[in-house]
């Protein structure tokens, strides 16, 4: 049986990665305040380096690498390639990212500006990571997943502890949800030391991986469909061994949204917050927007990432698209 994910590993992750890392910025939405009659708080993490929380994961995954690794694969559909990539570089590692055709252009072209070899396999991630574990078993290097990790929930879970400081009373939290390594993370952190903070789990309507497995009671194969919220894609793998039971004992409530309520949550960031994030990024912002969610008293929304095609957020917010 897999060990548990503690709230001591997470501390330790934090101690690890702080000098390689921007710390979370807080801020209150005054327009989502007012509308709820409520205190929002909004979670500016796609400000990282790499333009996504996935840096916390990766960074706290390399830094922990024996000596003699050859070098760092994995699957992804963007973000966690990118943060791979960036923390391999800062660390002299070499670094192969596996990615299926569905990953946008930007997220490719990301990768490979950081130094990383990105090579594109079939049209899913599960067949994009058959090349990754070739890599594995043939040229030694070292697999680390986007999310069913301990060292990566560990490292997400960093952004629990730095919500809570900087929100010790809040209630209700809302997180992006895809193969349940960052919500994972960030409950085990916040419910350690408040066990009655609400976590809203929120994610797309086509392919939400997670959400339909939780209803299955198991880990169950999704197709990937082409959606705004591309880096929430994915399966969760069938023989996951941390975030499914993680989300089903930590996660309060799971939210799906239509495309038109993504692209609404983009608009309202862009036109009200003045911040440009991507369809994943912006999906708890969406779900408030759409009447999903039902705030508490003091809830933060997490902004995970901003790695968006610029073409394509100039249509969305022309209402093109």
């Amino acid at each position: 049986m897999s060990k548990a994910i503690t709230y001591d590993d997470i501390v330790a992750a934090r101690k690890r990665i702080t000098a390689h890392i921007q710390p979370l910025r807080v801020t209150r939405s005054d327009s989502l305040s007012n509308r709820f009659d409520s205190e929002i708080i909004l979670a500016h993490e796609y400000l990282q380096t790499t333009g996504a929380f996935k840096l916390r994961g990766a960074m706290n995954s390399v830094l922990q690498l024996p000596a003699d690794a050859s070098g760092v694969t994995a699957v992804s559909t963007g973000n966690h390639g990118r943060a791979l990539a960036y923390s391999a570089r800062q660390t002299g590692v070499p670094c192969i990212i596996c990615m299926s055709e569905l990953v946008p252009r930007n997220k490719l072209e990301g990768i490979r500006a950081l130094g990383a070899e990105a090579r594109i396999i079939g049209k899913s991630q599960d067949e994009a990571e058959v090349e990754a574990r070739r890599l594995v078993s043939e040229e030694g290097y070292t697999m680390i997943p986007p999310f069913d990790h301990p060292h990566v929930i560990a490292g997400q879970g960093t952004l629990g502890l730095e919500m809570l400081q900087q929100v010790p009373d809040l209630d209700t939290v809302l997180v992006q949800l895809s193969g349940g390594g960052l919500i994972s993370g960030i409950a085990r952190a916040l419910k350690a030391q408040r066990p009655e903070v609400r976590i809203i789990g929120v994610s797309m309507e086509r392919g939400a991986a997670m959400a339909v497995s939780q209803a299955a009671g198991k880990p169950v194969e999704v197709e990937e469909l082409p959606t705004l919220a591309d880096s929430l894609g994915g399966g969760i793998g069938l023989d996951n061994h941390y975030t499914f039971t993680m989300v089903r004992d930590l996660v309060d409530e799971i939210i799906l949204l239509e495309e038109d309520e993504i692209a609404d949550g983009i608009r309202h960031a862009y036109f009200n917050e003045q911040v440009i994030i991507e369809g994943g990024g912006a999906v708890g912002l969406a779900a408030l927007l759409a009447g999903k969610a039902r705030p508490g008293a003091k809830t933060v929304v997490l902004l995970s990432g901003k790695n968006i095609d610029m073409q394509l957020h100039r249509k969305i917010i022309n209402q093109e698209t």
